[in-house]
């Protein structure tokens, strides 16, 4: 698919970053990879699978200089990532693609992949990576597993939101974020049935997604990704050491 519009997010969480700190930058966008920066190899990766249009959303000056280097369009950071992402969408419409600028390895096809492989009657989708799959391609690397019945899943940084209907995914994300110090009450958005199933893990990934698309009221799609690079993002010192080490070893393979 062409012609959709992406947003990149590139915000900041407050306080030191230690993955910044680490690269000796001043965000962890900028850090370099290759001789680009994050933030350049991101925007580059989704303008080659399609996108018309690139968002970045930051309020750091330096960053909002990249920014205008790669001709992206940049938006103001709001009070949170949902509400950065709710007012950039309503901005730039839909359908878009959301990532993170820390997708240090995204490459065009994964996204392309991504797209083709959503139902078309979704209003949203998620790409996601089994553990087996991220393991055999990094077999070093430390993800945050969600643990569920049908196996141990990464998320992968790209989300769809396929037309406006899909914007009530995002005040659900809205009432998770506010409850993101108190874990029993973000659970219970679900629902005390699906907490159960949750807690003596018989509940699946398909059907967790299916019951916050409920809760938001729009058809959510989960994509499962063959790529188990697309799950690998730098959000730590040893995750950038990672992505340094595959980027040098392809260079060296060709």
């Amino acid at each position: 698919m062409t012609g959709f519009k992406a947003l990149v997010l590139a915000g900041s969480r407050g306080g030191v970053d230690p993955v910044a700190t680490y690269a000796g930058v001043a965000h962890k966008a900028l850090i370099r990879l290759d001789g680009e920066t994050l933030l350049a190899r991101v925007v580059t990766a989704v303008r080659a699978a399609g996108a018309s249009e690139v968002a970045v959303i930051s309020s750091h000056p330096e960053v909002r200089a990249e920014i205008a280097r790669l001709g992206a369009v940049a938006l103001e950071e709001a009070a949170g990532p949902s509400l950065s992402v709710e007012r950039a969408a309503q901005q730039l419409g839909t359908p878009l693609l959301v990532t993170t600028a820390d997708h240090a390895l995204l490459e065009p096809a994964w996204i392309q992949r991504f797209i083709s492989e959503t139902p078309g009657d979704a209003d949203v989708a998620v790409l996601v990576a089994k553990r087996n799959t991220v393991e055999a391609a990094a077999p070093s690397t430390k993800r945050t597993w969600l643990k569920l019945a049908d196996g141990h899943w990464s998320g992968c940084n790209l989300f769809w939101l396929a037309n406006d209907r899909a914007l009530g995914i995002l005040d659900l994300w809205k009432r998770v974020e506010a409850e993101r110090k108190r874990p029993w009450r973000m659970a219970w958005i679900l629902g005390p049935r699906m907490l159960l199933r949750f807690i003596t893990r018989q509940l699946a990934l398909r059907a967790a997604a299916q019951r916050l698309g409920e809760v938001a009221g729009v058809r959510a799609a989960i994509v499962v990704t063959p790529y188990g690079l697309a799950s690998v993002d730098v959000d730590k010192p040893a995750d950038l050491d990672l992505v340094r080490e595959i980027v040098g070893r392809t260079q060296t393979d060709l």
